[in-house]
């Protein structure tokens, strides 16, 4: 009689063990065994963390193994079981490999294939054409797009964190309980004791180091010592948390009526404006989706206010970006002036506040929000959906989309909803950041996600005359990285542009996120199928990069950029200045945040930049999806290259007062989780 051993791996998170009984029948080409206990006399089975074996005999053979399938059985209480893997040595001394990494709940079953990765068109058998369209069915059952807001990539469909199936949620719930997150953060800072002064302003700008805390050698310090100066307002253009902006000035808009005479003081080159504009030192951000967005309207005792700026910078002859022209709304006139460097002091610095309070709301709203979290959750849904996991493309994205739709739930459940923390402190809550949304969805392409392209869409690819770009340098680094892994990954399965055609699956999921998740938009240029391996290998790239570099570089300076308050106020109070000459401090202080929100924004800004317990980060796959060894192969040599990328970094960092480290590999989440 046919003898086997098989091993067993628990999961080491919080309840992961189970004491239920847990089952093992071995399914094969010549029909199945019996159901196997896994159990060991007067020994405690299936512990967290634990690894346990047994040896069993079957009464005949049933030829080469198929399936694996786990049945759990209740023996007390409710207790669900996290399995990480299973590892079945066979009669003739081969190991055969079954991922599993999911929770088994109540008294369900699970039915595990062997772990080598398989296109559709690669199954041959019947009872593994039938296992992946039947594992399809169910997880369409569980995973349904949903419309959160019309207009909006479509979403999962939950109500709150604990709606969602057990496999994608939280290991504890608590740790992203955003109400619980900021309590905790303001305690941390120490700004709770200026909460019960909700609506009173500040008294001047040395007040709001009351709140700040003081922590050696960090960025956020360096800041509050620098942030009037025009190269510090510059420079977070190229390296602060919203480095997506700027773009290359070779024409000014008609909105926008800057002369030579008025910026002339500025130029350094001895050229006019015009010249300037040619030879490519000129730049412009403008915040036109912010015209006409509503301002925060939830509290009736304090106005809220926004503008939609447009501002001039230019390269100086220390290569250095400076502002140089400031008009604080779209449409030109007598009460729009345009802002310059050569105005009263305390003219330009509101001018300059209010860009940066602009580009407060276009990074949370637009290029955090929408640009990572929401896209994300789309390819995950839609992956979830269409690919099975034997699917090579599952096992790759798996990983980075780890905990993203529990984030977005949860976001969803307490901080963009309404009357959510997001109301508490921004100007664009109450409904504002949703026109934004949509304002942007109408704009949101394919190419612009595309690193490279979206680089050099605002031409700013030219190292020699932007030098010191070090969100596009990194950047780029991370991006090939991630092509040439996903590139070499795909060689092993696709072996020409036909198998990509030819694979159903693929072509389900890439249609399943254009038609349900994009809700159909042509205009966003997303590809409703794949047609090449070239094609393939960017789409997977953009997937991955998307939730790891991308999100990483506008999400974690957060607290760097942010805590200052008066360099990224969320909200301000009194409106733009419709003349010059009237400003002075105290208007200033009473525009900025009060103290209230102040407290709320830094708790926002300091939860958001904490990396997760257990943080896994770019290059780890601690979850063995994947048993190839030429996939093992590509992943070590991913893990050099990122080695690489992370060293060079840190040697050009070193000595540095400003260090640019938010796409360093050993800084960069594997997914989106915050």
């Amino acid at each position: 009689m046919p003898s086997y051993t098989i091993t067993v791996a628990t999961g080491s998170q919080w309840f992961a063990g189970t004491d239920d009984y847990i089952y093992i029948t071995l399914i094969g080409s010549k029909g199945c065994s019996e159901k196997n206990l896994l159990d060991k006399p007067f020994y405690n089975d299936f512990e967290r963390g634990a690894i346990d074996s047994y040896d069993f005999t079957i009464s005949e053979d049933i030829g080469e193994i198929q399936l694996i399938k786990i049945e759990k059985h209740k023996y007390w209480y409710k207790d669900d079981w996290y399995c990480r893997h299973i590892t079945l040595k066979t009669p003739t001394g081969d190991y055969l490999e079954f991922p599993c990494y999911r929770w088994i709940t109540n008294d369900k079953e699970v039915i595990l294939r062997e772990g080598s990765a398989k296109l559709v068109t690669h199954d041959v058998t019947q009872i593994h054409k039938q296992h992946r369209r039947k594992e399809l069915e169910d997880r369409q059952k569980q995973y349904r797009w949903k419309e959160w807001h019309p207009g909006f990539p479509s979403s999962m469909d939950a109500h709150c964190h604990s709606d969602l199936p057990h496999d994608i949620q939280f290991d504890s719930e608590k740790g992203v309980d955003f109400i619980l997150n900021y309590t905790k953060a303001m305690e941390n800072l120490f700004v709770n004791s200026f909460m019960h002064m909700f609506q009173s302003s500040w008294s001047d700008f040395a007040d709001f180091e009351r709140i700040f805390v003081r922590i050696s050698n960090t960025i956020s310090e360096y800041v509050m010592q620098h942030w009037q100066e025009d190269f510090m307002f510059g420079y977070q253009f190229l390296n602060g948390c919203n480095p997506v902006l700027i773009k290359k000035c070779k024409k000014l808009p008609e909105k926008f009526p800057v002369t030579h005479e008025l910026v002339e003081c500025s130029l350094e080159r001895n050229i006019t404006l015009e010249k300037e504009m040619e030879q490519g030192n000129i730049f412009i951000v403008d915040f036109y989706l912010l015209d006409g967005i509503s301002s925060n309207k939830t509290d009736p005792c304090t106005i809220q206010y926004i503008a939609a700026p447009i501002c001039l910078l230019y390269k100086n002859l220390e290569n250095k970006i400076v502002p140089i022209a400031i008009q604080l709304n779209q449409v030109p006139g007598p009460e729009n002036p345009i802002f310059l460097p050569s105005d009263a002091k305390y003219d330009w610095l509101l001018a300059k506040i209010w860009v940066r309070s602009s580009d407060f709301h276009i990074h949370q709203t637009v290029s955090h929000l929408l640009r990572t979290h929401l896209l994300t959750e789309v390819f995950a849904i839609a992956m979830y959906r269409q690919l099975p996991a034997v699917h090579p493309i599952f096992k790759l994205i798996i990983p980075h989309v780890r905990f993203t739709i529990a984030i977005n739930t949860k976001a969803r459940e307490q901080l963009i909803c309404e009357c959510g923390l997001f109301d508490k402190a921004n100007a664009t809550g109450g409904g504002g950041h949703v026109q934004l949304v949509l304002r942007a969805m109408k704009e949101f392409t394919y190419e612009s996600l595309c690193f490279p392209e979206m680089i050099k869409l605002r031409e700013m690819d030219n190292k020699d005359e932007i030098p010191y770009y070090f969100f596009r340098d990194d950047g780029m680094k991370i991006w090939e990285a991630i092509l040439s892994f996903v590139g070499d990954v795909m060689d092993i399965y696709y072996e020409s542009d036909q198998a990509v055609c030819d694979d159903s699956e693929l072509q389900a999921f890439v249609k399943d996120v254009f038609i349900y998740g994009l809700r159909d938009n042509e205009a966003s240029g997303f590809p409703k199928t794949i047609k090449t391996k070239e094609k393939l290998v960017e789409y997977i790239t953009l997937i991955i990069f998307t939730a790891t570099g991308q999100h990483a570089a506008v999400n974690f300076g957060q607290y760097d950029w942010c805590s200052w308050i008066p360099n990224s106020p969320p909200t301000m109070r009194q409106p733009p200045p419709k003349e010059k000459g009237v400003v002075t401090i105290e208007y200033i202080i009473e525009s900025l945040p009060d103290r209230g929100r102040s407290c709320w924004h830094l708790g926002a800004v300091w939860a958001l930049s904490q990396f997760q317990d257990n943080e896994l980060f770019l290059g780890m796959y601690p979850d063995e999806h994947f048993v190839e060894k030429p996939v093992k192969q590509a992943m070590a040599k991913f893990r050099k290259t990122l080695e690489d990328i992370t060293s060079f970094i840190l040697d050009r960092n070193k000595n540095k007062k400003l260090p640019y480290y938010y796409m360093s590999p050993d800084r960069i989440p594997n997914s989106v989780a915050v």
